[in-house]
């Protein structure tokens, strides 16, 4: 059990983040806080919160994924419930947080979504987030409260140095955006690098897959922050292979899956896929190249530093 540094701890979840915030809880030594969330007739979400929080340091467990704007509508109500009932502290942790690639304006007239979300978590109270690996590490200046960002690399590095044997690894990234965080797992492994240059000739032409990097003959680790439709992920495994790869694996932290995600997946050249499960996966988007790998005790660990006043900067080591 915690020792108690501020008011009682409560841990709630909302219903994309169940099993996740259960295997927090057991690390913790701690039950799951009462919460009713589900929707009225007329489809608007509803909030009942079954246990007292006022002076609790309240932890509310939500991943934005998919349905979206459902999960986030259920985080909002829930933290403006805690606040209501006079919650001493709420802290929002969100392991994958939707909308973080609208980060700027892409063309004229868009709305900097990203932007708007953190102002309406602040609004309704939230005075802490924790997550993981948001798609731009810039995004924590959208907020004016403290945002602690998690990184999902070093739990898949400790998987693959556990599970992986071979001598021939070489780390990819799958596009330049990808390629910080894929040298920090080249150096994991004292490994070379090596980056896919994806690139569009002319509109309606399909793109150029350049590999810029020794991968004939190796065993070909990509990596990136989440896999969504997969179509990024699956044409640089086929261009890895195309090039002379052995065999190409690959990794994230956030398995968002929409769309044709799962089928493209599925017929890839990919040997395996291991995702964190910042997301829960349900059964129909379990496949068997498909392995899920908890971070549940890196968050448990994070949630008793945030609410013992101790640096969750270690964490990032």
């Amino acid at each position: 059990m915690l020792n108690q540094t501020h008011g009682a701890i409560k841990i709630f979840a909302g219903n994309s983040s169940k099993k996740l915030a259960e295997a927090i809880c057991n690390r913790l030594d701690l039950q799951l806080g009462g919460l009713d969330v589900g929707k009225f007739s007329d489809g608007e979400t509803s909030v009942n919160i079954k246990e007292t929080v006022r002076g609790c340091d309240v932890f509310i467990i939500q991943s934005t994924s998919i349905p979206v704007n459902d999960n986030l509508m259920e985080l909002l109500l829930i933290a403006d419930a805690c606040k209501r009932a006079s919650a001493g502290r709420i802290t929002a942790v969100i392991p994958y947080f939707g909308y973080a690639r609208q980060d700027r304006k892409a063309r004229s007239r868009d709305p900097i979504s990203a932007k708007l979300v953190a102002d309406i978590l602040q609004a309704a109270g939230i005075d802490r987030v924790l997550t993981m690996d948001l798609h731009s590490s810039q995004l924590q200046g959208f907020f004016n409260i403290p945002v602690d960002n998690l990184m999902g690399m070093p739990v898949l590095a400790r998987y693959f140095k556990k599970n992986l044997v071979c001598d021939n690894l070489t780390i990819v990234s799958p596009d330049m955006g990808s390629v910080v965080r894929s040298r920090a797992m080249a150096a994991k492994f004292n490994a070379p690098l090596a980056i896919i240059d994806k690139r569009r000739p002319k509109a309606n032409v399909m793109e150029v897959m350049n590999v810029i990097g020794e991968i004939k003959g190796r065993t070909c680790l990509m990596l990136d922050d989440m896999i969504d439709t997969a179509g990024t992920i699956c044409q640089g495994a086929q261009a890895l292979m195309d090039n002379g790869a052995e065999r190409v694996i690959a990794c994230c932290s956030h398995a968002v899956l929409s769309g044709p995600a799962i089928e493209r997946l599925q017929n890839s050249v990919l040997s395996k896929i291991v995702v964190l499960d910042t997301i829960e996966l349900p059964e129909e988007k379990r496949l068997d190249k498909i392995e899920v790998v908890s971070i549940a005790h890196l968050f448990a660990e994070a949630i008793e530093r945030v609410y013992t006043d101790l640096p969750v900067s270690k964490l990032f080591d």
